[in-house]
Order: structure tokens, then sequence, then C-alpha cells
């Protein structure tokens, strides 16, 4: 299989370890390097996380970088009251002692990309967190973006509503600043002029329900990888149901990986997107549906999504149960769980 050269920019994070897990378990993906970010945990746990997961899966051979420890302009709000102090749900598993790359994230982002330019072999990323990293490259070296093939982006809402605010998703809202970058240089940049941000936002993403019976399907079919799933997603769950009645959990970052194998599992319209960066709806994706602004189209926002097909590829993936034999499970699961 020839693999897409992908970095994933993330804030491991419950949903971001999920995420980290589908993305090793698919062959489609090479990944060049994990680089972190402040978000739902400052950027230092957030590496130690990102090692935890690869030495779950048996791939500390991929480079794992620290990125921007600060939002650009705003103070930091991390997310700790949703993901645990240690940011995988109060799990405390062991440290990961290995190499510490000396490169910076925004820097492994930038030289990566400029020599994808020159070879004429370009890079993907899927941004899980904040994009303070993102911003920072684009701010010191715009014309790097020549060597960026696809750009997805978990982060925002179109039609459904916030999540730290009634209008913000956590990811855009605790840097607004940099989102509104980025996507204003997908607007106005012309190495940027023939690519969208692919917007995996809580649209579809707030569709992607972990709950207690699919977990307990989990632990039966892999009983090793679903009680570790089991336990760090138990903090998670207990946040979900206290903060938005849900029995279960949302998991949004895995489905941003999904997509990225399986442009089928989602759809959504293109739009041109800003990012308010103040006042009352600090954070907000402001998504031009309507073409109100006539601009310049620089997302494709996703706005339907099919939980079944991508609970599927997880299970296939992550847990290793072929697709037909937990379609039929699946389906009466969830439906059991929708009633």
């Amino acid at each position: 299989m020839n693999a897409k050269k992908v970095i994933i920019d993330c804030d491991p994070g419950i949903d971001d370890a999920l995420a980290l897990m589908l993305a090793l378990c698919s062959p489609e993906l090479e990944i060049l390097g994990i680089t972190v970010v402040s978000g739902n945990v400052p950027a230092k746990k957030g590496v130690a996380n990102a090692k935890k997961v690869l030495h779950w899966m048996n791939r500390l051979d991929i480079p794992v970088y620290l990125g921007e420890e600060l939002p650009l302009v705003r103070p930091y709000v991390d997310a700790m009251d949703t993901h645990g102090e240690d940011g995988l749900g109060e799990s405390h598993y062991p440290e990961i002692t290995n190499q510490i790359m000396d490169e910076s994230g925004v820097e492994f982002l930038t030289h990566t990309l400029k020599n994808a330019a020159q070879t004429d072999d370009p890079v993907s990323i899927i941004a899980l967190g904040p994009l303070t990293n993102l911003a920072k490259v684009i701010q010191e070296d715009p014309q790097s973006l020549a060597g960026l093939e696809e750009l997805i982006s978990m982060g925002g809402s179109y039609q459904s509503h916030g999540n730290c605010s009634p209008v913000a998703e956590y990811n855009y809202w605790c840097d607004p600043h940099a989102a509104e970058i980025v996507y204003r240089a997908f607007e106005d940049l012309p190495v940027c002029q023939d690519k969208k941000i692919h917007m995996v936002g809580l649209d579809v993403t707030r569709k992607i329900v972990l709950t207690p019976n699919i977990l307990e399907y989990m632990c039966y079919v892999n009983p090793q990888i679903g009680e570790r799933i089991r336990k760090i997603t138990r903090f998670y769950f207990d946040f979900h149901w206290k903060q938005e009645g849900v029995i279960g959990c949302v998991i949004n970052d895995p489905l941003a990986v999904a997509y990225f194998v399986d442009r089928t599992l989602c759809s959504g319209i293109d739009a041109c997107t800003r990012i308010a960066t103040d006042g009352l709806c600090i954070g907000q994706s402001v998504v031009d549906g309507f073409d109100f602004w006539h601009g310049h189209k620089n997302s494709h926002v996703l706005t339907k999504t099919s939980p079944l097909a991508f609970m599927q590829m997880f299970f296939d993936r992550v847990l290793g149960v072929h697709p037909k034999v937990s379609c039929s499970v699946l389906e009466q699961i969830m439906k059991g769980d929708s009633q």
C-alpha cells in the first residue's frame, strides 16, 4: 500500500489517545512524527501521554516533539477537568523514558513541510488540538505550506452548540487567534488557494459516542485493549454524565483520523470559515454556509457522518474484529443505546 505521509498534531487527551491508537493501526498512514501543543493538558504532559500510547502500540520508533506551551494571545486554560490531572482519565500509567527530541514541534513541522515542497512529496497534517503550532509555522514561514497536501482539523462547530461556551468548541476556543491565522491563510495565501481545511467539528463528532454497552463489547472481543480503553475513559464517562447528561462519552478526535483514512465516513459543505477572536463569542467558528460574504471557500465543513461505519472501522483496526463480525452486534447495541 502506498501510505500517505502524515504528521499528527495533538494535545493528548483521552480522545487524542484513542485517535493515535486508530492512526497507528491504519496502514494507509505513514506517521512521520507527532507534535504536541498545550490544550487538553500542558504540552509537556501531552508529550508524556503520546509516548505512553506509542508504548502500548509498540511504536516508540515514531518521534514526539514538544510544541507551543501557550496560546498566541489569550491566557491558557486546560481541559483537565474533562481529561483528568494526568490527561488520561486519572489512569496513572507509568511514564515512558526514551529519547527527547531536540527540535521543537514548530521547527519539525516547518522543515518537514519545506522539504516536502522541495521534493514534490507533500505531507498531510491531522490536527487534533488547538492550532497554535500551525499558526506559528505560518507566522514564521508561510511559504512552507506549499509542502502541505491536506489539513484535517478536529475543531469548531457549524450548527451544533459549543462544548466550552454556547457557541465555541474547545480547540478553537483555547487559541482562537491561532485558529483564525490558519483559516485566514487558507483564504489569503497563494500557496493555499487550491486547498481547504477539512473541519471535523462538533456537528459530526458529537455523534461518535462510546457507550457503556459498546465499551463492554470492546472488553469482550479484546480484553487487553478493551480494558485499557475502559481505564482511560472512566473519568471521561463521569464528566459527560455530569456536564451533558450523556450516558457514555463523546470521542471527538478518532473521527478525524477515520475520515482521513476513508472519506465516505463523512460529508459536508464547502464554505468560507472565520474564527471569532474576542467578545462573547470568542472561539466560535463562523461558517458562511449561505455564501453571504462571497468569500474564498477555505474549508470543507463536515455535517454528516455514520457512527456505525466509524465503530466498525475502530473495532476492525484497533480491536482486531472484522467488520462482517462486528456489524450486526454493533447495530443491535447502537439501536438499543439510542432508544
